[in-house]
């Protein structure tokens, strides 16, 4: 018999299927760093430093959408654009069509598609454009969110929870998208375009929820976890800690290196006030589903949480094989987890990420008890 839900949660949502795609091209990260330094900003910089970012990012493998040496015959932002919209509906299709295979449903059942990015623009946005290609119906409901970058992922799982309340009977997807190669900046010497150079990978992710009152939602598979409840939360005087300067060259990243300081000081009090108002402690969470926002963020949050390197395991195991997806990462560290590492039926897990605001995401899960 199913637990009832804690203290102040509504009806539960469920994820019943999530997703995640990459680009054919994979590269290890030596291979990234000699196409950077060489034909992105040679003689810019000092190549020992390019290396020094690149190695510091603990990252071993990422996928791009676009062979390596295709990049430097990018002339513009135009350029990159059309080839972010152009290949971003074919992978966001892609992952939403096998998530839906996967249990069992096809594109004309999808009653909410929600779309997250913060590497390119389109208008139409993408899951207009994926609509028509994998034939969502004529009536969907779509929602872009445009801006959220890395928080995207957590956020985006918990407006398909919103928005499930007022449809108990329907199905949502997420569909992220992110292809951060496409934004890398050529005369860009920063310290930001460095990091970023060296962290960041391309990819795409989606998630299927289903309403309450939905046949799926009955499920007793503890691989297919209950939302529970959300929260959202911004910081005071952060604004130009992370986001994009929008110029003539594109997207221009702006990263600060205050962010695993804030990380320390705000995050570690929201959890424990959000799961407070549930009726729950840290010692209540089994599993957390983190964003790999880099090795410095995930060791700030790994002391924000009080847990050690093994509790966010998958997350920095995603870190090395495929690097930060921005929004579409803690996508891909939920599918992970809940293929490798399956929550044990009834405990409650905790996703989470931060982004531009600069703010976080917090998500209530839970693993579904079996059945008596």
């Amino acid at each position: 018999m199913t637990a009832a839900p804690p203290t102040g949660t509504s009806r539960p949502s469920r994820v019943v299927s999530v997703r995640g795609v990459l680009p054919e091209h994979r590269h290890p990260q030596e291979e990234i760093t000699e196409s950077f330094a060489t034909s992105m900003v040679e003689g810019a910089v000092n190549r020992g430093v390019v290396d020094r970012f690149h190695r510091n990012a603990c990252v071993e493998t990422r996928h791009t959408v676009l062979p390596l040496e295709e990049y430097p015959r990018l002339e513009d932002f135009g350029q990159s654009n059309d080839v972010f919209i152009r290949t971003g509906v074919e992978l966001g299709g892609r992952a939403v069509v096998d998530a839906l295979k996967a249990v069992g449903l096809t594109p004309e059942d999808v009653d909410v598609i929600v779309s997250c990015t913060v590497t390119g623009l389109a208008v139409p946005s993408l899951e207009a454009r994926v609509a028509q290609e994998i034939g969502l119906r004529p009536d969907v409901v779509r929602l872009p969110l445009v801006g959220l970058g890395c928080v995207a992922g957590a956020a985006g799982v918990a407006r398909l929870h919103d928005l499930l309340r007022g449809r108990p009977d329907g199905v949502a997807v997420l569909m992220s998208v992110e292809l951060c190669s496409l934004t890398l900046q050529r005369d860009d010497v920063s310290v930001a375009n460095l990091v970023a150079s060296g962290l960041f990978g391309d990819g795409a992710a989606a998630v299927v929820a289903v309403g309450p009152d939905h046949p799926l939602a009955q499920a007793t598979d503890a691989t297919q976890p209950e939302v529970l409840a959300s929260r959202s939360r911004m910081y005071p005087d952060s604004e130009r800690t992370m986001g994009w300067d929008v110029g003539a060259g594109g997207l221009k990243i702006v990263l600060d290196s205050s962010v695993p300081d804030l990380v320390r000081q705000y995050v570690g009090d929201d959890v424990a006030g959000f799961l407070s108002d549930h009726g729950l402690t840290s010692d209540d969470v089994e599993w957390y589903v983190a964003h790999p926002g880099g090795p410095k963020v995930l060791e700030a949050l790994q002391d924000a949480l009080q847990v050690d390197r093994h509790a966010l395991g998958m997350t920095w195991d995603s870190l090395r094989r495929i690097g930060n997806l921005s929004s579409s990462s803690v996508l891909h560290v939920l599918a992970d987890t809940l293929a490798d590492r399956p929550p044990r039926p009834g405990s409650y897990g905790l996703m989470l990420a931060m982004g531009p605001g600069f703010c976080s995401e917090l998500v209530l899960l839970r693993a579904p008890e079996a059945a008596a």
